[in-house]
């Protein structure tokens, strides 16, 4: 109703005229084609009642009896010129609209929404123009390019009656047209074009055609290869995420944890309670409740860990293999536990209002807020491990434990606790993970798995205990296998990163940031 509002609201110029019975019969009445001219007819000199009646045969409120015409809204019909309520028929019948009518039908309302006062109106019923250029419709995208303000709606409008153009019988206009249609840079354009060019017989405006799809296509290009580099560092901003926890619990503390995956599940199953609370004691606030999430999947994450830590963890010390085997009965310990209290299927966490959505760059390219918003995240934690690693007295703990441990316990440092409070914050950050992770995939049981794997990777290739390999390490996988991925394929991208990592590792045993000092002989 809002829509119809708004068409019954706007001023139309002085050459507008009321509908007629004759108008409102030939749109409603007939074969497609005959109706199809009848709105195409009225189209130039449209005024609010025509927009009405447009909006009510798209919304299949439109009935006939014998030549009369009946808007029935509410079981209430009306007359569709006078507006006057009138007594429906008993023999009526609905107008029945076929796919080619309804497409014509809300195109001729996306152009009557040209003269609407409200910006957004007008570039939404451009948008839509580009996708069914029409030459009936030239009349009133010229009188809308006379009178729209805008700059930006005005250049869009103006490559609209181009692609009109090109139907012309013309050859000038159509040469014109395909001129003009060289600065468009919609995937619309880019098929209408090739479109035209296959039907184009004069050998002028065919090259004229050629060369705006060329020009057309190279940006579009341009726009993909923007686009893979953003989901590269969007998957890389996620590994970044995955890996940190791991760079502290494998990297300084030399813990190889298979568990760090279902680390990450308890803070995606933490978000999905904190989700749930929000939704049933405070639904009023309920976009707000990832603010929430945050610090509580990290304390649960951090808890889960700091158990494991001293239950298990501090007994294996130095002993690696059973460190592994000892993790990995606890992974499956974890997942089975989600699986008794939540299910063994996927829960939906779903995304703010504020997280939905994207912003659009480029025609055919536009970034995920979600996904933005994780980056962003992801460099957040990184910047508050970094502060906490090197400028803390945890930090310093945690380092002079790291590198000697005999020495540290030497000048006082209880390194018992300082192992739980390591081996928690690593476990920590992986519930950040599953929190961001939350946003952009399901949560199940099996989440962390997937992840595993490329979190040891990115931290052994960016060598074990540096800070700053893990983060080109994970955004330069992220890049490279989606770079891959779109050229080769998902399977093969990561069949082909796999192997340069075990080349690189061949080459480069300590990573891409060797340690260094008496540490490094450690």
């Amino acid at each position: 109703m809002q829509r119809l509002l708004l068409l019954l609201a706007f001023a139309w110029s002085t050459q507008a005229h009321a509908l007629t019975d004759a108008e409102a019969r030939g749109m409603a009445i007939g074969e497609s084609d005959a109706r199809i001219a009848a709105i195409n007819q009225a189209m130039p000199r449209a005024d609010a009642r025509t927009a009405a009646f447009l909006q009510a045969l798209a919304d299949d409120a439109v009935k006939t009896a014998g030549d009369k015409v009946f808007v029935v809204r509410d079981d209430k019909a009306t007359d569709p010129v006078t507006g006057a309520g009138v007594q429906l028929p008993a023999d009526a019948e609905d107008v029945v609209n076929n796919n080619r009518m309804r497409g014509e039908i809300d195109g001729a309302l996306a152009a009557l929404q040209l003269f609407s006062e409200d910006v957004r109106q007008r570039a939404a019923a451009v948008r839509a123009l580009q996708q069914e250029p029409d030459e009936s419709r030239l009349p009133l995208i010229e009188k809308a390019l006379v009178a729209e303000k805008d700059a930006g709606i005005k250049e869009q409008l103006a490559l609209v009656r181009a692609a009109a153009l090109l139907g012309s019988s013309d050859t000038a206009r159509r040469l014109e047209a395909a001129r003009l249609l060289a600065s468009s840079r919609t995937p619309a354009t880019q098929t209408l074009l090739a479109s035209r060019v296959r039907q184009e017989s004069d050998p002028a405006v065919k090259a004229a055609l050629q060369a705006s799809l060329r020009q057309v296509q190279a940006s579009l290009a341009w726009a993909d290869r923007l686009g893979q580099v953003f989901t590269g560092i969007s998957l890389g901003s996620i590994l970044l995420l995955v890996s940190l926890g791991l760079a502290i619990t494998y990297g300084l503390m030399g813990v190889i944890n298979m568990a760090h995956g279902e680390l990450m599940m308890v803070g995606a199953y933490a978000t999905y309670v904190v989700q749930g609370l929000f939704r049933h004691w405070a639904p009023g606030f309920f976009d707000w409740y990832l603010v929430a999430a945050v610090p509580a999947s990290f304390l649960a994450a951090a808890l889960v860990g700091a158990v494991l830590e001293r239950g298990v963890i501090r007994f294996l010390y130095g002993r690696p293999l059973e460190t592994l085997l000892a993790t990995w009965g606890i992974s499956l310990v974890l997942m089975q536990l989600v699986r008794t209290l939540f299910g063994a299927q996927n829960v939906a966490v779903e995304n703010p209002s504020w997280m939905s959505g994207g912003i659009a760059v480029m025609p055919n390219l536009q970034l995920p807020l979600n996904r933005l918003v994780i980056v962003g995240f992801a460099i957040a934690v990184l910047l508050a491990m970094g502060f906490l690693v090197a400028r803390t007295r945890l930090g310093l703990f945690v380092r002079g434990v790291t590198q000697n441990r005999s020495i540290a316990s030497c000048m006082g440092v209880n390194t018992a606790r300082v192992d739980t409070y390591a081996f928690a914050l690593g476990s920590g950050i992986a519930g950040l993970a599953g929190c961001a992770l939350s946003q952009v995939g399901n949560v199940g049981p099996d989440l962390g798995q997937a992840y595993i794997v490329d979190a040891f990777m990115v931290v052994v290739l960016g060598g074990v205990g540096q800070l700053a390999g893990t983060v080109y390490a994970a955004l330069g996988l992220g890049i490279l296998n989606k770079f891959i991925e779109g050229w080769a394929g998902a399977v093969l991208a990561k069949i082909a990163v796999l192997v340069l990592i075990v080349v690189f590792i061949q080459k480069r045993p300590q990573g891409l940031f060797a340690v260094r000092g008496r540490s490094a002989e450690a």
